[in-house]
């Protein structure tokens, strides 16, 4: 298999797993910028997004494991196509413990420092609101 077919061959599951996982596939924009509130190294673009949804490109395999937990799928899987999805081999949906939007609380740290005081106030704001919320429940 050529690196040519490898990358066409990742757009396609790229695009599957975001289908199956109801993210809009044709906004590179979008996918961008969803990408990279979930990953912790330096943003990608919105170019970068669309060469790999259109095969011209793979993502390092830091990126990758991102995807796949973003998408609920095997990095494994997301990347070379090698053994079948979980749920589709037992047929029930094999969840991953660790949920999407958990991140680094020493990253957190550092981007909630990098905000200017108006906007960290309505972090700390809006974080308030959440827990008054969470303890009516």
């Amino acid at each position: 298999m050529t690196l040519s077919d490898e990358k066409q061959d990742f757009s396609k599951r790229l695009k599957e797993a975001m289908r199956r996982s109801r993210v809009d596939a044709t906004s590179a924009t979008r996918i961008a910028r969803e990408f990279n509130l979930r990953y912790h190294g330096n943003p990608v673009t919105t170019q970068a997004v669309r060469k790999w949804l259109s095969g011209q490109s793979l993502p390092s395999q830091d990126k990758i494991r991102v995807l796949a937990g973003w998408l609920d799928v095997p990095a494994q899987w997301l990347r070379f196509g090698e053994a079948e999805r979980r749920e589709e081999r037992s047929g029930v949906a094999a969840r991953q413990e660790t949920p999407a939007y958990r991140t680094d609380q020493a990253w957190m740290g550092k981007k909630f420092e990098q905000l200017n005081e108006p906007h960290k106030k309505m972090v700390v704001e809006m974080m308030l609101a959440l827990l008054r919320l969470e303890g009516k429940q």
